[in-house]
């Protein structure tokens, strides 16, 4: 909202003021703006949170001071783009002297000579004609700009900057994502007016979320397990003495995971069969209750303490050996999941640790605490007979085996014609090696031709966004276009991240139900915007797909080969064969070349007829169109480069490219003379690859 003219904040006239007072009246200045605050105010204080690694700041403009040359002034000066970049940074420097002394006291000599501010920049000596000195302000303009991005962010439609938390290895991802969103609420109280930060994906709402399905699931599992063991049973003391393995078994296993270092996750908990772990209890309670009941009968009374210690250490003994058989059935069983490796391994390995850390503790509690508990509480009389479920199964149950028994050949012609429908519907079903993990949110991951600009990119997602946006089951919609500034996630400039967050379910509209139902409102709402080739996954998932394959997509075809144009045929044909497949969506091929590129060929004839070197005019070129720092301007703790450069309508005309002025050598006598770089170079177009990807040393391409 606009506040009064002249402070802090967005103004009438659509400008907007700094705390500083500085007013920002183009985009490009107020991106740079928030870039700013971004890696001055908000990523040193997040960097202290224990467990991060760095903040990753993408989107805006790295502020810089670009000194933007006039080419004629410069000619008329006899004055190079490289001597304009070496004058500024001669001039701009601090040096130490060592001490003085005075009166026993030591004084730090410091020539300080650092340029503080834009009027500064425009002083600056360059040299000097006819003994008059030229300034930066005779030969170019200085202005407040951004350095040339890699990367763009934008949110709901509008660009904005993003920080990504990047967490050191072995930490618990819910205590950092927690930690760092406290210390955020606390950054927010120090932002200048008018900057808002919020948090766009917070990983640990799907932690937290997939802990409580998991809880719930344990809670139902464990509920199913002790209202079975009552039931069947016939004694409500026994059912309790099994039961309590579950609580105690689980209590062991946490220690051990904690010494062992295994996290509570989907993988580890999940993996929990309460059946399996009261498995021996449950078998020592049984034929405890038999041997105690049997005894009674002989004795024709209760039994005492001692009878019943006897009894109870008779009946473990009998089953130690079937139990202990049992447990390293299951234990051979997982063991070969222990030499999983990479990522697989770290998958496995926490839910094969951590079911083996829960049998092993109710093996040992079904021998000890088990019969100790059921030789104290197992008093009275012990009746033996069935109990009702039991009875009611055999009423049912034994009537149907004596016809079986009878007449055989049917029910083994059944059972055959049903085992025969199961294996003919297995080959129908959907088969995949692990279920896809619900993370509630979307990802579409937009890819365009090789030659689309950062700009241009941004400007295609922000109509996406906007479209996106108007699905009132859509709470947010945000993009990260290209690479950040740590390159922790290299993309070229022609591929984007979209990120869908979707509301809680109960919030979705009549009638949408499923996050199919939702894609398919999302194809339709972005239909009309062309030029975007889609890959619909989830954020975590697809980085998840990239560890594993090197690939976004859920299934993915590797050509690998040393020829690249032989191999784009080749995938090429293949994506034809998938096409034709039914249920394949979003079909497409690597593009591995197709870059345009301007490519400057030096005519080394002339530039030796002129007395110059390669190097000298390469050395213009790089200055002119790729920017050669000259230096930082300090502004408190913070710093920001000083650039020489064209501005962006000159470098991105190819006229104005050609007419960059080369300086000759200095020739006694005469004013310094300069030729045009179209007189030293041919400027020739051409398509380059846009990407080499390899798996092992190997070129591949993707379908």
């Amino acid at each position: 909202a606009p506040t009064a003219d002249g402070k802090p904040g967005w103004q009438s006239d659509g400008s907007f003021v700094t705390d500083d007072g500085e007013r920002l009246t183009d985009e490009l200045s107020r991106l740079a703006y928030l870039r700013t605050v971004q890696d001055w105010i908000i990523r040193p204080q997040l960097r202290t949170v224990p467990g991060v690694a760095d903040i990753d700041s993408l989107g805006g403009y790295e502020k810089q001071y670009v000194v933007e040359p006039d080419g004629v002034r410069l000619a008329e000066y006899g004055i190079s783009y490289s001597d304009l970049a070496s004058a500024l940074e001669a001039a701009n420097l601090s040096v130490g002297a060592n001490y003085i002394q005075r009166s026993g006291e030591n004084y730090l000599v410091r020539a300080d000579a650092r340029i503080r501010s834009v009027e500064e920049i425009e002083r600056t000596v360059i040299g000097t004609r006819a003994g008059v000195p030229v300034t930066v302000r005779d030969v170019a303009r200085v202005a407040v700009g951004g350095g040339l991005r890699t990367g763009a962010a934008s949110k709901n439609g509008y660009e904005v900057v993003i920080g990504t938390t990047l967490m050191l290895v072995g930490e618990n991802s819910r205590i950092v994502a927690h930690a760092v969103d406290t210390r955020l609420a606390e950054v927010r109280k120090s932002l200048p007016t008018g900057i808002a930060a919020n948090v766009a994906l917070d990983r640990s709402e799907l932690v937290v979320s997939t802990i409580s399905t998991v809880a719930e699931n344990l809670a139902i599992g464990a509920l199913l397990v002790i209202a079975t063991l009552f039931l069947l049973l016939g004694n409500a003391r026994a059912a309790i003495i099994a039961t309590l393995v579950i609580p105690l078994s689980m209590v062991i296993s946490a220690v051990g995971m904690n010494q062992l270092h295994i996290s509570g996750n989907l993988m580890s908990l999940g993996a929990l069969d309460f059946g399996l772990i009261i498995d021996g209890a449950v078998i020592i309670v049984e034929n405890t209750l038999r041997r105690v009941g049997e005894r009674q009968h002989l004795e024709g009374r209760a039994l005492t303490l001692r009878e019943r210690l006897d009894e109870v250490t008779d009946s473990s003994m009998e089953m130690v050996r079937p139990t202990v058989y049992g447990q390293i059935v299951i234990f051979l069983v997982f063991i070969p999941c222990l030499t999983f490796q990479g990522v697989e391994g770290k998958m496995f390995s926490p839910m094969v640790i951590t079911l083996m850390l829960a049998l092993a503790s109710a093996f040992v509690l079904s021998l000890t605490f088990v019969p100790a508990l059921a030789a104290l509480l197992i008093q009275g009389r012990v009746a033996e007979r069935e109990v009702p479920v039991i009875v009611k199964a055999k009423q049912f149950y034994a009537p149907r085996l004596a016809r079986a028994l009878d007449r055989p050949a049917p029910w083994i012609t059944g059972g055959l014609a049903v085992f025969l429908a199961a294996v003919g519907a297995f080959f129908w079903l959907g088969q995949e090696f692990m279920p896809t993990l619900d993370e509630h949110n979307f990802n579409l991951s937009s890819v365009r031709i090789p030659s689309t600009s950062i700009n241009q990119s941004v400007k295609m997602d922000l109509p996406l966004e906007r479209q996106i946006l108007q699905l009132p089951e859509v709470r947010l919609v945000f993009s990260k276009t290209g690479t950040a500034n740590l390159a922790a996630d290299p993309m070229p400039t022609n591929a984007s991240d979209n990120y869908v967050m979707l509301k809680p379910k109960n919030e979705w509209p009549e009638g949408v139900r499923t996050k199919a139902q939702i894609i398919e409102r999302i194809a339709e709402k972005t239909a009309p915007i062309v030029g975007n080739a889609y890959d619909v996954t989830q954020p975590i998932q697809m980085r998840f797909n990239e560890l594993i394959g090197g690939v976004r997509s859920d299934v993915a075809v590797k050509v690998y080969g040393d020829d690249l144009q032989q191999m784009a045929a080749t995938a090429n044909e293949i994506a034809a064969v998938l096409a034709k497949i039914d249920g394949v969506a979003d079909l497409r091929v690597a593009q591995t070349s197709g870059f345009p590129t301007l490519d400057l060929k030096f005519d080394r004839g002339a530039i030796s007829r002129l007395g110059l070197s390669v190097a000298e005019v390469a050395d213009t070129v790089e200055t002119a169109l790729g920017g050669k720092p000259a230096g930082q301007l300090f502004s408190g703790d913070r710093r920001f480069d000083i650039v020489v450069r064209l501005n962006e309508a000159q470098r991105d005309n190819l006229d104005s490219v050609g007419a960059i002025p080369v300086m000759l050598p200095e020739v006694e006598g005469r004013r310094r003379a300069s030729v045009p770089l179209r007189q030293l170079a041919h400027f020739e177009t051409s398509e380059g690859l846009n990407e080499v990807s390899r798996d092992n040393g190997k070129r591949r391409i993707y379908v």
